[in-house]
């Protein structure tokens, strides 16, 4: 691994310190992502340091903008990004768009947990399914911005229910941190994020996990399935990183480089562990064609669930 470093052009090795501009508050997946990412950048000697800056709000958009609009043309800066915001593009149609920004790597997937006070009586996602018959406000619902992953996820649990989704008590939040008060607050009947961004409150017992969106469970993972109670919804995230608008063609590949060498360290390997993150490296014109297919398939998947026409 050191010879390799070694061997990589000195533009590789020059990226003294690396911002990493994140469209949530604090302490939500994509601050994790980042800040997973900048110790590998660092372990792997292809930067010195890092700084975050914070934008929240509007599914990830309101940072988009503030980055094409902002840190144009400077080699040291990312975007983080994921599904998330692409479904915040597709049903707010901002002005800013990831087409605006420098396309440099998709980094892993991860899939949604849905968890409720330990003192709730909801113990399965059936349980919710016969209040959401019974009555659909009567269930309120914590997640990220609206047109997320979480949103989606919810409203195709409604139509199995056969509710209206137009009709389900959403309240959105900026980040897995707020979902994860929230619903330890008491201030939602159920709440959705990332797995890992509610994992430490489930091990710790302030969280009661009942269903996870994976396909099957996941590895050291007792979380059930939404499949194994008869619920027929998968769905998974996705989080990645863009470089500035502007950048050249050397300049986006000396950043995809020096993400390709973090995702080899040891930390970042153990950051996809502890976070129950699945690797999903992609990179170049493969990265650029699945972030296309990407609004096609959540487009779909909002106009399905009834949150778009």
């Amino acid at each position: 691994m050191l010879a390799a470093v070694l061997l990589l052009p000195l533009s590789v090795q020059a990226l003294d310190r690396v911002q990493f501009l994140i469209g949530t508050n604090p302490g939500g997946g994509y601050d994790q992502t980042a800040r997973s990412l900048a110790q590998a950048m660092i372990d792997a000697g292809v930067a010195q340091s890092a700084t975050f800056d914070y934008k929240g709000g509007a599914g990830g958009t309101i940072a988009l903008a503030h980055f094409v609009g902002n840190h144009r043309s400077e080699r040291n800066t990312f975007l983080v990004t994921g599904a998330v915001m692409v479904g915040a593009i597709v049903q707010n149609r901002p002005p800013a768009s990831l087409a605006q920004a420098t396309p440099i790597a998709r980094l892993f997937y991860e899939y949604n947990v849905f968890a409720v006070p330990p003192s709730s009586p909801i113990r399965t996602m059936r349980d919710v399914i016969d209040m959401l018959k019974r009555d659909p406000a009567s269930v309120k619902w914590g997640g990220g911005s609206r047109g997320s992953v979480d949103q989606i996820s919810i409203a195709q649990i409604a139509r199995i229910a056969g509710v209206n989704p137009m009709r389900i008590n959403y309240l959105p939040f900026q980040g897995g941190g707020e979902v994860s008060a929230a619903i330890v607050g008491d201030h939602v009947t159920i709440g959705t994020s990332g797995w890992n961004e509610l994992a430490p409150l489930i091990r710790a017992g302030k969280l009661r996990a009942i269903a996870i969106t994976a396909p099957e469970r996941v590895a050291g993972n007792p979380t059930p399935t939404l499949r194994e109670q008869g619920v027929d919804v998968e769905i998974s995230n996705w989080r990645g990183v863009y470089g500035a608008p502007g950048l050249s063609a050397e300049q986006r590949r000396t950043l995809t480089r020096a993400v390709t060498l973090a995702v080899r360290q040891k930390s970042w390997i153990e950051a996809l562990v502890t976070n129950g993150w699945t690797p999903a490296l992609l990179t170049g014109p493969d990265f650029d064609q699945f972030v296309d297919s990407e609004h096609t398939r959540i487009e779909s998947a909002m106009r399905d669930a009834g949150l778009i026409k």
